[in-house]
């Protein structure tokens, strides 16, 4: 099959919106929003709606309006998971850049034998390497005015300020198992060996780039599932997720308040979710794989 569409005007988008049985209460901001928020995007957010995913017919009483007001929650909900996942990147960043240096030296990031998997090591190098020669950073460019003979990569407290998260996880992750710092690191965030916290980077960082790049996080099928601790040390949830509950947002956010909590103890995480919920009181939390007693968890008081 070739897919043979052609691109339809905005009037034609909601006559077909309206012959497939979403209500719309006022069609001028209805042209208003879809001038600045493509149909496709949206789709995402009604999807849920359609009680027939094969004619898209949408489910008695579905309306544009609240469809626009499921894609605002998802707006604001992202802007407060970057804000929390900013916090867990620059103390994990911290937490590598002081614990390697001194157990090593400032360039531990380019020793190989620090490493378990040498190609893996080659490609956040290369990585790495884009982003100093790239940088405009008056410390990047006046420590290579200064020290020009000097063909090594900036230390480590200088090259990793330029390091993702993404690549800050794939660094922890890769490290060897019997480099003391990687389990100090993970007891440091409550995850008692390094068993555990790479697949929390991994899954949060993911979460990042999705926040990052504006994309949907409601009614979303995640990539990737992380490993959960049998007995966490700090607070955590008495109703576990299941295997299938990690492609959604729920757990990821439990390890984003765990997380937290380590680093700022009187953070405003869980207060800042529940006033987001309240706010959007018709969203459907378990699109998002909420537990219905979430909020009586010890994690979230």
């Amino acid at each position: 099959m070739i897919y043979d569409k052609p691109p339809i005007s905005i009037d034609q988008q909601i006559e077909k919106l309206k012959e497939r049985g979403l209500l719309f209460e006022n069609v001028n901001i209805a042209k208003k929003y879809l001038s600045h928020i493509s149909y496709y995007r949206l789709a995402g957010y009604w999807w849920a709606m359609q009680e027939d995913k094969e004619s898209h017919k949408f489910k008695p009483n579905s309306t544009f309006e609240n469809v626009i007001r499921i894609y605002n929650f998802d707006a604001e909900l992202r802007l407060l998971l970057f804000d929390a996942i900013e916090k867990i990147e620059i103390s994990l960043r911290t937490k590598l850049i002081y614990h390697l240096s001194h157990d090593y030296d400032a360039w531990w990031f380019q020793n190989p034998s620090l490493f378990r998997d040498s190609p893996a090591l080659i490609k956040s190098l290369e990585k790495i390497r884009e982003k100093v020669d790239r940088s405009k950073d008056v410390f990047i460019k006046e420590h290579k005015k200064k020290y020009k003979n000097d063909l090594r990569f900036p230390p480590s407290w200088k090259t990793l300020e330029l390091s993702s998260l993404g690549g800050l996880s794939k660094l922890y992750g890769n490290l060897k198992n019997n480099i003391k710092a990687k389990d100090k690191i993970a007891v440091e965030f409550g995850a008692v060996n390094h068993t555990f916290l790479p697949s929390w980077l991994q899954s949060i960082a993911q979460i990042r780039n999705l926040c990052a790049h504006h994309s949907r996080l409601w009614n979303k099928n995640l990539p990737g599932t992380v490993k959960l601790l049998p007995n966490p040390p700090n607070k955590w949830i008495i109703d576990v997720p299941k295997q299938h509950d990690f492609q959604r947002l729920y757990v990821h956010m439990c390890l984003m308040r765990y997380l937290l909590n380590t680093i700022i103890p009187k953070n405003s995480f869980s207060e800042r979710v529940r006033t987001l919920f309240d706010e959007y009181e018709n969203i459907d939390q378990k699109a998002l794989g909420f537990k219905e007693n979430w909020r009586n968890e010890d994690l979230w008081n």
